[in-house]
């Protein structure tokens, strides 16, 4: 009996250990161990036009997929061996604590409440908070003149906890993506949309003639490459990746390319954080 209920343990054991091992997907394994192995999976979003967007074929596009690239790159795995996964923001610390991605480079603010899930590379980008608004609204000029207005936003997101915390007077909506929340502004359903000038920037490009920014941004947004916490590894691996994107042009021409014609101005390199 005692040899039967050791060898029910040992089993049990074992089948405990695998499930902890075997859940996650792609990027279980880690960045070290992943790109040792000469591959990655990197967490981008699909629906953000100049920023990360899929097109029509299946391809990715944009300055985040380009930033995800360069540090792919420099970490040794070359464009074919990058699996991309689509990574909301209401997902993100769990896609990375899952070991569902390596990381992830997706409009992802830095925060002091996300720094307790996951850690973050970077920032390699400066954002703010503004507002789209359609064309034909002149009501909407800036964040003091949204009291009583229809606004969403992102499940998730900073900008949709910004506005909950800080604008109570707003009627606020988040959507699961940022097109379904351009589409409910486009209908008419909502007054206006709220997220980073950047995003913002890249839906009105989309849009000529439907769509405008409205004010100017009103927060500032450290655009940070998640990763699993602790792995300060591969966190410095990634920041002397974005520096040198930074120093050889790379970074700006990125920026050009995915803005050009919007008007948008590129703004100086923000400084790695590296703690």
């Amino acid at each position: 009996m005692r040899i039967t209920r050791a060898l029910q343990l040992g089993i049990g054991a074992l089948a405990i250990a695998l499930a902890a091992t075997g859940c996650g997907g792609g990027g279980s394994k880690g960045i070290a161990e992943n790109t040792a192995a000469g591959k990655l999976t990197i967490g981008v979003k699909f629906d953000q036009p100049g920023l990360s967007l899929r097109d029509k074929d299946g391809s990715l596009s944009g300055f985040d997929i380009d930033v995800a690239k360069y540090i792919a790159g420099k970490l040794g795995v070359t464009e074919d061996k990058i699996t991309f996964k689509e990574a909301p923001s209401a997902q993100r610390e769990t896609l990375i604590q899952n070991g569902q991605v390596d990381f992830i480079v997706g409009t992802y603010s830095i925060t002091d409440q996300r720094k307790q899930k996951v850690d973050f590379g970077g920032p390699y980008y400066i954002a703010g908070q503004s507002l789209l608004v359609r064309a034909d609204n002149n009501e909407i000029t800036g964040p003091d003149t949204i009291k009583g207005k229809k606004v969403c936003s992102v499940k998730g997101s900073t900008p949709a906890q910004n506005l909950e915390k800080n604008f109570p007077d707003v009627s606020l909506q988040t959507y699961d993506t940022y097109s379904l929340c351009v589409e409910a502004l486009k209908a008419g359903s909502m007054d206006a949309m709220s997220t980073d000038d950047v995003i913002l920037a890249g839906y009105a490009a989309q849009s000529p003639g439907q769509l405008k920014l409205a004010g100017k941004p009103f927060t500032t947004e450290k655009y940070g490459v998640g990763l699993k916490k602790g792995d300060t590894e591969s966190r410095g691996k990634i920041n002397d990746a974005i520096e040198a994107m930074f120093n050889d042009g790379a970074w700006k021409a990125a920026l050009e390319k995915n803005f050009a014609g919007t008007g948008f101005q590129p703004p100086a390199p923000p400084q790695v954080e590296r703690y």
